[in-house]
């Protein structure tokens, strides 16, 4: 084990580890932050509210049958 901190300067390799892991913690966050269920900051986004009046999605269109 100690030959292969004499090819890697262990300073630089814990400061490259640290970014590295902090840089994971917060992209992790962020994924999180952008979900409904786990973003702890806004809490779960409100479904959106139902009217009392719905609307069919396509009218219905009235045929007129003509008989000869």
């Amino acid at each position: 084990m100690w030959r292969i901190w004499r090819l890697f300067d262990p300073v630089r390799v814990m400061v490259v580890q640290g970014v590295f892991l902090f840089a994971v913690a917060v992209m992790i966050h962020l994924i999180l932050l952008s979900t409904n269920k786990f973003n702890w900051l806004d809490g779960p986004k409100a479904a959106p509210a139902k009217t009392a009046l719905t609307v069919p999605a396509t009218v219905p269109t009235a045929t007129l049958s003509v008989k000869s």
